[in-house]
């Protein structure tokens, strides 16, 4: 079986079939798109939903109410809102399918961004807070110039949490008709194409990886050293200094 699926991988034609859209590129560019359109949204309502939270305090609830989201069963939500949300777009395109699948995976991502980036300015030391009060800072730039900085390692963890979580979710695409990754899992299923089968979970496995390395770069980048844990002091110099200290007292 691992043989034959590496040759389904590596079959020239899969990669270039006709239409392009129903080759492997054009599958992983639709499940691409749909991550990506999940992700966007999703950070501009949960980002700003829980710095605001973690800064001020108040209505912690959303956080739990949001965590509890996650218990929802995917498909189960997906053919529930495709039976609602259809019949509206029914013979003219294909936003009556897309609009649900988005809806699901929005729902999905939210709760790790929102809660790790709660929990990130919820762990600031309050002595660094109430000095950067101290210093005269304003709440906006307290946040923005102390609470976020220092939350930026909890809040990437989120980030890759759940889009880890959406582009292995976004599978359920296929399971209404539209592109993505998934088509080659329910297709192989199917039509007991197992090599087919196996195949689209790997480039989904694949795909996985290859976006968490991505943003594990941009976070190495982004994140102070500080902050990180990444700034190793030299001891050598440390010690030649604490020397030169000693020989003068």
């Amino acid at each position: 079986m691992i043989f034959k699926t590496l040759g389904w991988l590596t079959d020239p034609g899969h990669w270039r079939s006709t239409p392009f859209d129903t080759g492997i590129l054009g599958q992983l560019g639709a499940h691409v798109g749909f991550s990506v359109i999940a992700l966007v949204i999703a950070l501009v309502i949960a980002l700003p939903a829980g710095l605001a939270i973690g800064h001020t305090g108040r209505a912690t609830w959303v956080v739990s109410v949001a965590n509890a989201v996650r218990a929802l069963p995917t498909i189960g939500a997906l053919v529930l809102l495709v039976v609602i949300i259809s019949p509206h777009f029914y013979g003219r395109t294909n936003a009556g399918f897309l609009i649900p699948t988005e809806i699901v995976l929005v729902v999905l991502a939210i709760p790790p961004i929102l809660s790790n980036t709660y929990a990130g300015v919820q762990n600031v030391s309050p002595a660094v807070r109430d000095a950067a009060f101290g210093m005269g800072m304003t709440d906006r730039q307290v946040l923005g110039r102390v609470e976020l900085p220092n939350a930026l390692p909890l809040i990437f963890s989120g980030f890759r949490s759940a889009m880890l979580q959406v582009i292995a979710t976004a599978t359920i695409a296929s399971y209404v008709t539209l592109g993505g990754l998934g088509r080659f899992i329910y297709d192989g299923l199917a039509q007991k194409d197992y090599p087919q089968m196996i195949g689209g979970g790997v480039l989904v496995a694949a795909l996985a990886l290859v976006a968490d390395l991505l943003v594990a770069v941009v976070q190495r980048y982004v994140v102070s050293r500080g902050v990180s844990g990444r700034f190793h002091r030299n001891t050598s110099v440390d010690s030649r200094v604490a020397a030169l200290v000693e020989e003068n007292v």
